[in-house]
C-alpha cells in the first residue's frame, strides 16, 4: 500500500493534490452537501434513513478512532496510517449530516420564527468548512456532534414510530444526551491522551447547556415540526376540488418576485371569500391535526388578533403533500396572516397578506392552477 502511495504522489495528478491539500476540507464539506443535495428527498424513504443511520454510526466510530489513535491503541495498523485523514472523514459527516437537516428542514420553514434554527443549521454547515484547524478541539467535536445527534434523532424517532408530539420529542432529546455522554464517557476512559487534554465536568456541562438551549427552542417555537413540511402556502379567491384535484385561483406575483407563488396584496370584492390552501408533506402513516390560525393586525392596538382557529388532519404519504384549505368571509382592511400550526401549536410555516378592498377584479393577475 505504502509503495502505491508513493507512486500516486509522484505523477502530476497526484503532486496537484498533495500541492494544494489545504484545499481538501473545502472539497470534503462540498462533497458531502452535494452527495446529500442529489440523493435524499423523503425521510421516511428507506435509503434516506440507511444513509442518515450510516453517517451518523460512522461519525460516531470516526470520533472514537480520532481520539484514540494518538494512545498507541492502533500502532501497526491500517488505522494509525491513514490516522491523518481521519480529521477529513470527520468533516465529510458533519457535512453530509447537516446538509442533510437543511435539506429537511428547508420544507418546514416559511418566513417565520422558525427560520432562527434554520439559520443557525444553515451557519453550522458552512462553519464545517473552517473547523479542519480547530478539530482537534475536543470540547469543539463533541459540541457539534451533540447538536447533530439531537437534530438526527428529532428527525429519525417520529418517522419510524409513526407519531409525533412533544414528549416524543423530549425522548428524542434524551436519546441523543444518553448516546452522546455513553461515547464521551467510553473514549475518556480508553484514552489517556483525551484525559490529559480534558476536563469531563466541563464537557459534560457544556453538552447539558446545549441540550437545554435546545429545549428552550422548542418550548418557544422556534424549532419547526419536523419531520412535518409545508410545502405551500396560498392566499387565494377561490378553491374547488374536483377528482381529487385541487384548483386554486390566486394573484400571481409580478415574474421578478420568484421565491413567493401568490401576491401578498390580495385586491378583496364585497361579499368575496378569502381562502388559504395549504399542502403539508407528513411521512408515511403519520397522522397529524393541523390548524390554520387566522390573526389580524390592529393598527390601533399594534397587535396580533387571532380571529379563528380551523382545523383538518394531514395522513403521511403523498409526495406533493396533503392538501386542505380554510376560509373565512367579510375580513376587514388591512394586514393579515394565517399560521400554519400543530396541535402543540408548533409552526409550520406562514402565509401574510394585505387585504385592499376594491370594486373591480384584478384583470391579468389571476393565475389558476391545480395542486
Amino acid at each position: 500500500m505504502k509503495r502505491t502511495l508513493v507512486r500516486y504522489r509522484n505523477t502530476a495528478f497526484g503532486r496537484f493534490v498533495f500541492r494544494n491539500q489545504k484545499y481538501a476540507p473545502i472539497l470534503f464539506f462540498m462533497g458531502g452537501f452535494i452527495f446529500d443535495t442529489l440523493t435524499l428527498g423523503r425521510i421516511d424513504r428507506v435509503y434516506d434513513t440507511v444513509v442518515l443511520c450510516s453517517h451518523m454510526t460512522l461519525l460516531s466510530l470516526t470520533l472514537y478512532l480520532y481520539n484514540t489513535v494518538d494512545d498507541n491503541r492502533w500502532e501497526g495498523t491500517f488505522i494509525e496510517r491513514y490516522s491523518e485523514y481521519l480529521p477529513l472523514a470527520i468533516q465529510f459527516f458533519f457535512g453530509a449530516l447537516s446538509s442533510a437537516f437543511v435539506i429537511y428542514f428547508f420544507r418546514s420553514v416559511s418566513m417565520s420564527k422558525t427560520l432562527f434554527f434554520f439559520i443557525l443549521l444553515v451557519l453550522l454547515l458552512f462553519a464545517n468548512e473552517f473547523l479542519k484547524s480547530k478539530i482537534s478541539n475536543k470540547y469543539l467535536q463533541f459540541s457539534v456532534y451533540f447538536f447533530i445527534s439531537f437534530t438526527f434523532f428529532a428527525f429519525i424517532i417520529p418517522t419510524l414510530i409513526k407519531e409525533m408530539n412533544t414528549f416524543i420529542f423530549i425522548i428524542s432529546g434524551l436519546i441523543s444526551l444518553g448516546c452522546t455522554l455513553a461515547l464521551i464517557t467510553f473514549i475518556y476512559s480508553s484514552s489517556p491522551v483525551t484525559r490529559a487534554e480534558i476536563s469531563l465536568k466541563k464537557l459534560i456541562g457544556l453538552i447539558l447547556s446545549i441540550y437545554i438551549s435546545i429545549n428552550v427552542f422548542y418550548y418557544f417555537n422556534l424549532i419547526p415540526p419536523v419531520p412535518l413540511a409545508m410545502d405551500t402556502g396560498l392566499v387565494a379567491h377561490n378553491v374547488r376540488k374536483i377528482n381529487n384535484e385541487y384548483f386554486v385561483t390566486y394573484e400571481k406575483n409580478p415574474w421578478y418576485i420568484f421565491w413567493r407563488k401568490h401576491d401578498t396584496n390580495f385586491h378583496h370584492q364585497a361579499g368575496e371569500r378569502v381562502y388559504v390552501f395549504t399542502s403539508v408533506f407528513a411521512p408515511t402513516d403519520l397522522k397529524k391535526s393541523i390548524f390554520h390560525r387566522w390573526k389580524w393586525y390592529n393598527p390601533e392596538t399594534r397587535k396580533w388578533e387571532v380571529t379563528d382557529d380551523i382545523d383538518f388532519e394531514v395522513a403521511g404519504g403523498r409526495d406533493r403533500g396533503f392538501r386542505g384549505y380554510t376560509y373565512k368571509n367579510n375580513l376587514k382592511e388591512g394586514q393579515w396572516k394565517v399560521e400554519v400550526i400543530t396541535e402543540e401549536e408548533l409552526i409550520l410555516g406562514i402565509v401574510d397578506f394585505e387585504i385592499k378592498n376594491t370594486a373591480k377584479p384584478p384583470k391579468g393577475r389571476m393565475v389558476k392552477k391545480s395542486f
